[in-house]
């Protein structure tokens, strides 16, 4: 039998906020490099990602560094 750990809402919320500012990271590089593709299939992530995490509370503009 398998055994499923559950997270708590903190480990997701720190999950979720580490997984943004990556998210980020990888954004502005691909701009820079000029990768539009890449950069637009991030974006999509992005959007989600900031979706979800608006929707649990977090306050993105202190995190935020695309603005988009």
């Amino acid at each position: 039998m398998e055994v499923i750990e559950e997270m708590n809402n903190a480990e997701i919320l720190e999950r979720g906020i580490e997984d943004f500012r990556e998210l980020q990271e990888y954004m502005l590089l691909a701009k820079k490099e000029k990768a539009t593709e890449t950069y637009a299939k991030l974006k999509k992530k992005y959007i989600s990602l900031k979706a979800l995490l608006t929707s649990l509370g977090v306050n993105m503009s202190d995190i935020d560094e695309i603005k988009e």
